[in-house]
């Protein structure tokens, strides 16, 4: 199985080695049909349940045991959660929060306003890797206990779904400093973490909070199990050990196909690529060019690799944004036809008819024998030699990330389901656009989604995908199909903007 990137840009170098880093493997324990516990597997460790160390793909941990200002429904709208009110100023410049009354944190004390400023400037400053997805707050005001203003230095189109998301986690102000969060959790949610039960990246089990202040959840235990690999998955499924996981490699998904004991649910979140990092030239001069980058794009057989690495479970695309947006552009999925001789006139128009070397990071878990070969032989066809650099997981994050040492990158990235996070996330100057590659257009049409109304926003963010794509910024493969799967005593419903169920979706079958 493969790791993903959930939620592009929300990782941080260091974020970035905890989802690249598989750890051991736990056993299960799940439950059968009636019984009030819950067993989710997973690949995805928190390495820290300190709020400002959340990711999306690590969410539900933090779920567990944390509230969000704002709840977000598996079809990506928004719901009161702590905030029970929000309305933006005219300029969208200032949130206006009303907060929920008579919540307590799980020590004691008091949820208020002045806990919503203390923790919403944990995570801006907390260096995590969702730290960026604050930058417009300035600043937050506390009105009195129950309503807080979050003033901004410009709109933010995605801001209520970050509050839905990491940014939104609720921990105790008390806790904020000193690292304890980190182990042990102090927060309003529906949940405690039973820290005699848990063993720290391979079992995290939590108990039913008896005074939660909202509906209690329908399982009075949950048990979030990490393994090195989804064999031990799919078993621990069809044993019972489990309750449900998220499958994703193509051969595991066709074992459990036939398997009637289980529930099976299609889900797409993350497609896989080429992260073209270097449209400077910096270190790879001839990604500088647009008719270079259009060449790897028509260069490579979409249609093939789908089918035969992942046994056509997916979608073959040319665009970064996800069908959930209002970016998308269907007409975009195919922008590239595989055309070999295309790529080879657009190499020599551009200077390079003899070709050049493009060096790859390389990590087994996200690129495989077969991935490797296949693109490595479509680009050859066009005189495009691709070196292979193997890195493990430690190594990967120092020099893809620090030390800049690549010009492209092959991932799995999280669509999500606002088209701002996307943008921000990959096209703005930052974890994933790490040379700070821009250009006029793309800098218009990024104020425009930013700043506009909802149909303006959306119309500026179609315009900026279909530039994006004609310019050949990066080198989508496809869209991956994945599999919800759960077992007979337990329903699961997939989460828009997530690559897992959010931990409010998951219910006894009967």
């Amino acid at each position: 199985m493969k790791t993903y990137i959930t939620r592009p840009g929300a990782l941080t170098a260091a974020a970035v080695a905890g989802a690249l880093v598989l750890t051991g493997c736990a056993g299960g324990g799940g439950a059968s049909a009636g019984t009030a516990e819950l067993d989710i597997a997973t690949m995805t460790s928190a390495q820290s349940l300190d709020p400002a160390d959340a990711i999306g793909g690590a969410l539900p941990y933090f779920q567990a045991v944390y509230d969000t200002l704002i709840k977000r429904t598996p079809d990506g709208g928004f719901q009161p959660m702590l905030a029970t009110k929000w309305a933006y100023s005219k300029d969208r410049t200032r949130l206006s929060l009303t907060l929920r009354e008579g919540v307590r944190f799980s020590d004691g004390s008091a949820f208020d306003a002045k806990a919503v400023k203390a923790d919403l400037e944990h995570f801006k400053g907390g260096g995590g890797g969702g730290a960026k997805y604050l930058d417009v707050l300035k600043s937050v005001k506390v009105v009195d206990a129950s309503h807080v203003e979050l003033d901004l230095s410009a709109p933010d189109p995605a801001l209520l779904f970050y509050l839905s998301d990491a940014a939104g986690l609720m921990a105790a102000p008390a806790e904020l400093d000193g690292g304890s969060l980190k182990t042990t959790p102090v927060g309003t949610g529906p949940y405690t973490l039973d820290k005699s039960r848990t063993a720290v990246g391979n079992k995290y089990v939590f108990t039913r909070k008896k005074d939660y202040w909202g509906k209690a959840l329908p399982f009075a235990t949950l048990t979030i199990s990490v393994f090195d690999n989804e064999t031990a998955i799919v078993n621990g499924l069809r044993t019972g050990q489990i309750d449900s996981a998220v499958v994703q490699d193509a051969d595991q998904q066709q074992s459990l196909a036939s398997d009637t004991r289980l529930h099976k649910t299609d889900t797409a979140f993350d497609f896989q690529g080429l992260l073209l990092f270097d449209r400077g030239g910096v270190r790879t001069p001839a990604l500088r060019v647009p008719k270079v980058r259009q060449a790897l794009n028509y260069a490579l057989d979409r249609r093939t690799m789908l089918d035969e690495i992942r046994q056509g479970r997916g979608e073959s695309t040319d665009q970064i944004f996800g069908p959930d947006t209002t970016a998308y552009d269907k007409n975009l999925d195919a922008y590239y036809s595989h055309d070999p001789a295309k790529a080879q006139r657009l190499l020599g128009e551009a200077g390079y008819g003899k070709g050049f070397t493009l060096t790859l990071p390389r990590v087994s878990a996200i690129v495989n024998d077969a991935l490797a070969s296949s693109i490595a032989t479509d680009l050859k066809k066009v005189g495009i030699t691709v070196k292979w650099d193997q890195l493990d997981a430690g190594s990967a994050v120092r020099k893809i990330y620090r030390d800049r040492a690549y010009s492209a990158m092959v991932m799995n990235i999280g669509q999500s389901s606002n088209a701002w996070v996307t943008a921000q996330d990959l096209v703005t100057p930052g974890t994933f656009n790490m040379f700070g590659s821009t250009d006029a257009t793309v800098r218009k049409l990024l104020g425009g989604m930013r700043s506009g109304t909802p149909d303006q926003s959306a119309a500026a963010g179609r315009e900026l995908n279909r530039h994006l794509v004609q310019e050949g910024w990066f080198v989508p493969f496809y869209r991956m199909t994945y599999t919800l799967v759960t077992g007979q005593g337990v329903k699961a419903v997939p989460q828009a903007g997530m690559g897992v169920p959010s931990l409010y979706d998951y219910s006894p079958a009967s």
